[in-house]
């Protein structure tokens, strides 16, 4: 469903992945002749089913409070980016998981000491990975993905990340995403801004499209149906000032919060790939603002 806005913009209501688990509501522009792109993201649902939260478990969650929890999930993805830095560009093990959807041992490893560090501090909440699916389900959910940017990773390719965000029956409170090999870590509280290094952010206001540099990215399944993906990339290559196409969606969407970026399309994600990132965007645009983001 689309909602228009006054200036040329409306909302629209995206549902990713295959299975149609995850849902973003992103702002759009459209000059009249039904070209649209991206200009941020202003909310985020997974589609994850779990348990109604008791009261008992709401309590435990807002007596442990966000700040904590940050706390907790910052450490854990900088122990996880030290295991990354310290592997990339030498030898690793790869398998795939699809024809081009790559896994290398340190994806597991980061997934496995991220996911102790977490349930070791919060033993009730719950966690989706990547690599290995819901190993715990509760309310209170941490959604990760130990290494986004696994292909260029394996290629020795320096854009990678580890993202980590929480939701709590629902809804987004907390996001981190650091990038290892640059030592810049994005962080977001729900309604606390959003953060680089713990220097404020805010999201771009290059609006026109022919001003705005655009990110993209594939998704592994593609070639399935490639008319369609390639159909959008060419129709904003050649309105955009420019295209970028890196690899980590977690990465691009901390460089649309801190305006390196003006806009962010991408189809077929999974909650992983946007859970912390999708939070500091719309932190980082409410921070612009001077209120709640929508």
């Amino acid at each position: 469903m689309e909602h228009h806005l006054a200036g040329g913009h409306f909302v629209l209501a995206v549902v990713l992945g295959e299975k149609k688990e995850h849902v973003l509501v992103v702002a759009l522009e459209t000059d009249g002749t039904g070209q649209t792109f991206a200009l941020q993201i202003l909310h985020q649902r997974s589609r994850i089913h779990r348990p109604s939260c008791s009261r008992e478990g709401a309590g435990r969650t807002c007596r442990e409070g966000r700040s904590s929890m940050l706390n907790v999930a910052e450490s854990a993805a900088r122990a996880a980016g030290e295991v990354i830095r310290q592997a990339f560009a030498g030898p690793i093990a790869v398998r795939h998981k699809g024809a081009v959807d790559l896994v290398t041992e340190v994806d597991t490893a980061c997934e496995a000491l991220i996911r102790t560090r977490l349930l070791e501090a919060f033993p009730h909440h719950g966690f989706l990975g990547e690599e290995g699916g819901v190993t715990a389900e509760a309310a209170s959910m941490w959604i990760v993905d130990p290494l986004d940017g696994t292909t260029n990773f394996a290629h020795g390719y320096p854009f990678v990340a580890v993202s980590i965000g929480l939701e709590v029956n629902g809804v987004m409170q907390l996001g981190v995403v650091y990038d290892p090999l640059r030592d810049e870590l994005f962080t977001a509280r729900r309604e606390s801004g959003a953060y680089l290094n713990g220097r404020p952010i805010t999201v771009s206001d290059r609006c026109p499209l022919e001003q705005a540099l655009l990110v993209t990215g594939f998704p592994y399944h593609y070639r399935r149906d490639p008319e369609r993906i390639l159909d959008l990339f060419r129709a904003f290559s050649l309105r955009a000032r420019g295209m970028r196409r890196d690899g980590a969606a977690a990465l691009d969407l901390c460089y649309l919060a801190c305006g390196r970026f003006d806009g962010f399309y991408e189809l077929g994600l999974a909650p992983w790939d946007t859970a912390a990132g999708s939070l500091i965007v719309t932190e980082a645009d409410a921070y612009r603002s001077g209120g709640e983001a929508v």
